[in-house]
């Protein structure tokens, strides 16, 4: 075990660890989209969780630094919050924005994030960057609405992990996106149904379908 220390409290880390789920396990938050506990790599897309640690020149991301013993790390810095703030906006000048009419909605990671460090989700200074890509509805339990992802990669990972590996990032830079092979809709490929993309989709991007009441194998599109 290692012992560090996080915004003046002490905490005891397994060595290996990455500094964010040792401060996420002891109750310290640190605001994060794309990592997996107990995954073996991380995206870092998000860019959410730099913090500070000293004897390093510049902020990283808590998601891929490892645990050390005596590591001293600060959360809050100026240069920390100027980041965090930074990437967020970024965020959201690429996301559909519709709080009100998300199946997400009140269980939103973005929304969450906001919440905690009190930041604003309908206002951006930056130009907003529309995707207008389709939503595809053609599976029978989940859909996928593209311009609501934030390529956090989640889903990427458990479908290689515990799927079949349908899915993956397609194109580059501000064009890429998470899709089916050759975008073939999702009702066409060989996904078994594990769900466990929608499980760890921390926006309204991939949501389960609503089952109907009053028929107990109505699917509600």
């Amino acid at each position: 075990m290692a012992k560090i220390i996080i915004n003046d409290i002490e905490i005891n880390a397994k060595e290996g660890n990455t500094v964010l789920w040792a401060a996420l396990d002891n109750g310290i938050y640190i605001p994060n989209l794309c990592s997996i506990k107990g995954a073996k790599t991380s995206f870092a897309s998000c860019r959410l969780c730099f913090v500070e640690i000293e004897g390093h020149n510049d902020p990283v991301t808590s998601c891929t630094e490892q645990v050390k013993d005596g590591m001293v790390v600060h959360l809050n810095t100026p240069r920390v919050q100027k980041i965090r703030n930074t990437a967020f906006k970024l965020l959201l000048s690429h996301h559909a924005i519709d709080c009100a009419h998300c199946d997400k909605n009140k269980n939103c990671e973005l929304q969450n994030i906001a919440k905690k460090l009190g930041l604003k989700l309908q206002f951006t200074p930056l130009r907003k960057i529309p995707r207008e890509l389709p939503v595809d509805c053609s599976h029978p339990l989940f859909y996928y609405d593209p311009n609501k992802c934030v390529l956090c990669g989640k889903c990427v990972y458990v479908c290689h992990e515990k799927g079949k590996g349908v899915l993956d990032f397609a194109y580059r830079g501000i064009s890429t996106i998470v899709s089916t092979f050759s975008g073939i809709p999702f009702a066409d490929v060989e996904c078994d149904a594990c769900l466990e993309c929608v499980a760890v989709c921390p926006v309204g991007a991939l949501v389960l379908k609503k089952i109907s009441p009053d028929k107990k194998s109505g699917i509600i599109d």
